[in-house]
């Protein structure tokens, strides 16, 4: 009976862990859109983004109060708040003004620069599957960006520079949290949080932009919403991955892709030719391949 019951728990809890992926995924295939309708009404990506991160924060200080109680600053923590901010951040402003697809599939380059970074801060062995991972990578990266008339395959304008910068930093927040086991999920997402605050708030003090205010009760409502969502979703994402197996999690994280694409299509008619869905697909068979290099390197350990 105890078998069964523990059977039926840890079946309820993995189908638990699954929605919550599929959640974070959704949830981050269309976040564009709220920022896009702050833009709109008046208010940039860079004000847009500390407006919202400052109420992400204010809510985990009251909500996680008890979690950030052994919060204890160092070195590797705001490292890893400054790589998760400079992430989402860069997220943010590319999706802002740059086509979606095209730029969350530079982000998906992440697990290129996850094995390097492995590579050289963990002391993690690239082997076959590794160079297989780095060889379907850059391949797609070439095919999708890759166009006779533009010359050498580099990204063609800011928007897309910012969407593979925020990729290589996604890697750096994780590659980071690999040595920070022993930091709770709050703790880390707090650090973000953070951040993301000093980072929007050096870039509007350096004049890369304004700081505008809300002006309407709509403007309010958008940040006040995105804002709670950005708190939410770190915390749902979060439950996920602990209870899921990372080659699993990776798989159903690039879902991500599919909700981005029907978004983009539906609310801002984006659409990818030929030559984009083939480097797409180089890429997220790079990040498939990346769970098997995952699934070995667990196994050593």
């Amino acid at each position: 009976m105890r078998e069964e019951a523990a059977r039926r728990g840890n079946g309820r809890r993995t189908h638990l862990a699954v929605g919550a992926l599929l959640t974070g995924a959704l949830v981050w295939g269309v976040l564009w859109y709220p920022y896009r309708v702050l833009a709109g009404l008046g208010i940039s990506g860079i004000a847009a983004s500390a407006l919202t991160y400052a109420v992400a924060l204010a809510l985990a200080l009251v909500f996680w109060r008890r979690a950030l109680a052994a919060l204890r600053p160092s070195w590797l923590l705001a490292a890893i708040g400054l790589a998760g901010a400079a992430c989402n951040m860069g997220y943010v402003l590319a999706t802002l003004h740059g086509e979606v697809m095209r730029v969350l599939l530079l982000f998906y380059l992440a697990p290129l620069w996850t094995i390097l970074l492995a590579r050289w801060w963990l002391g993690e062995q690239l082997g076959v599957w590794g160079l297989a991972v780095v060889g379907l990578s850059l391949g797609g990266a070439a095919t999708m960006l890759w166009h006779p008339a533009m010359g050498l395959p580099w990204p063609r304008n800011g928007a897309e520079w910012l969407g593979l910068a925020s990729g290589f930093f996604f890697a750096c927040s994780n590659v980071l949290s690999r040595r920070a086991q022993a930091l709770s999920i709050e703790v880390k997402s707090v650090a973000m949080f953070v951040g993301a605050l000093v980072i929007s708030g050096a870039l509007l003090l350096t004049g890369w932009g304004s700081m505008q205010w809300p002006h309407s009760g709509a403007s309010v409502l958008w940040l006040l919403g995105i804002g709670v969502i950005l708190m939410l979703v770190n915390r749902v994402v979060q439950f996920g991955l602990h209870h899921t197996a990372a080659n699993r999690a990776i798989v159903i994280l690039l879902s991500e892709l599919v909700f981005a694409a029907i978004s983009a299509w539906f609310l801002a008619g984006e659409s990818m030719g030929a030559r984009e869905w083939l480097g797409g697909a180089m890429i997220a068979a790079a990040s498939l391949l990346s769970t098997r290099l995952e699934a070995r390197v667990e196994a050593a350990a």
